[in-house]
């Protein structure tokens, strides 16, 4: 899981108050009580979880931006506070909701001018959820998902940018799934689903780090499946390709012991 720098949340807090707050209303005096369910004007309630935000409070800033929302759903303020809302909870790490206020947002006004940014706080919320490649990569893959949508829907905005960025380390880690798994297979010498798994990591995530080793692997699978000449072909694009790399040092190893006459 990632650690966000105090940095990191202070721009994507700016770029929230951006895009939200470029056109406000002013406030009525006197300071809003901070317990949710008391029946407020809706500028002062607005600005009361503002200010929460502001001080960063932010979990109780969520919870009275989906006040706003709850005692005035027909106001202007409205619509506003469903996006604070969800970068709210994102803020606070409540991954969940800050998810569901951002899809309740795009429900309901689906052509908005911040429909962007919504989107952007759907996929960031699954991006910080990626965790270990050891483990379940559900939320790595709705990541994924939700960049590649992101970045279809929205392609020239800065949240587009910034999802090309970030899916270096999403396809890093599906692979590193994917070579988990076909490692396992590998010592219970289930060598044609270990080459599945490896083969995949070839095709789809050519680009990430693990691709040597996938190679390398993959002409273990082959040899022990006996099939020489596969092997052959797949030590010969990891020479080509990475022709200093350790993986390929092994491979070029096993092939002279296993299979000599199919060495390129």
């Amino acid at each position: 899981m990632h650690t966000r720098s105090p940095l990191k949340l202070a721009v994507i807090a700016a770029a929230t108050t951006a895009v939200l707050l470029t056109s406000g209303c002013g406030g009525r005096g006197g300071k809003a009580r901070d317990t949710a369910y008391v029946a407020r004007d809706v500028d002062t309630l607005y600005l009361a979880a503002k200010d929460r935000l502001d001080r960063g409070r932010v979990k109780e800033a969520a919870a009275l931006f989906d006040e706003v929302e709850r005692q005035h759903p027909y106001s202007p303020w409205a619509r506003r506070a469903q996006l604070m809302s969800a970068f709210s909870y994102y803020a606070a790490r409540d991954y969940t909701k800050a998810i569901q206020a951002a899809q309740r947002f795009l429900s309901i006004h689906p052509g908005n001018k911040d429909a962007p940014y919504a989107y952007y706080l759907i996929a960031l919320s699954q991006y910080e959820q990626i965790s270990d490649v050891t483990r379940d990569q559900k939320a790595t893959a709705q990541a994924l998902a939700s960049m590649n949508e992101l970045m279809r829907r929205y392609p020239n905005t800065r949240y587009a940018a910034d999802a090309r960025l970030k899916l270096d380390l999403i396809n890093d880690h599906l692979a590193g799934k994917e070579m988990t798994i076909g490692r396992a297979y590998q010592r219970q010498g289930r060598w044609l689903a270990a080459a599945l798994r490896f083969r995949t990591v070839v095709d789809k995530y050519q680009t990430t780090s693990h691709t040597p080793e996938a190679l390398f692997r993959l002409t273990e699978s082959y040899l022990s499946l006996g099939l020489p000449e596969e092997a052959r072909k797949v030590a010969a694009v990891l020479g080509r390709n990475y022709p200093g790399d350790e993986w390929y040092q092994r491979a070029y190893g096993l092939m002279q012991k296993y299979a000599p006459n199919a060495s390129a």
